[in-house]
């Protein structure tokens, strides 16, 4: 693998700071936190299609009123925390 003069110096940061010993552990490091992020973003891109999907059926709720606001931030908050909560028992 042929990596960048930037990529490379990021590399040697790491093993002279002491986080990595060789360059084949920090490589492997980066191809995991690239696998996670490559998972992540296909679990959007599906919640998003689910979305789009769901709008094209006409589900959802009409909003016309602050406190209508109000109660959907609050839901889509604590949604929101749950899902941190559950992703980062796992």
């Amino acid at each position: 693998m042929q990596l960048t003069n930037d990529q490379a110096a990021i590399v040697r940061q790491a093993i002279n700071s002491g986080r990595y010993t060789r360059e084949k552990d920090a490589l492997r490091e980066a191809l995991l936190l690239r696998e996670k992020h490559e998972r992540r973003r296909a679990g959007i891109l599906a919640a998003v299609d689910q979305a789009e999907a769901s709008f094209a059926r006409g589900d959802g709720r009409t909003i016309t009123t602050q406190e209508e606001t109000i109660q959907l931030a609050t839901e889509l908050k604590r949604r929101g925390l749950a899902r941190l909560v559950a992703e980062e028992n796992r």
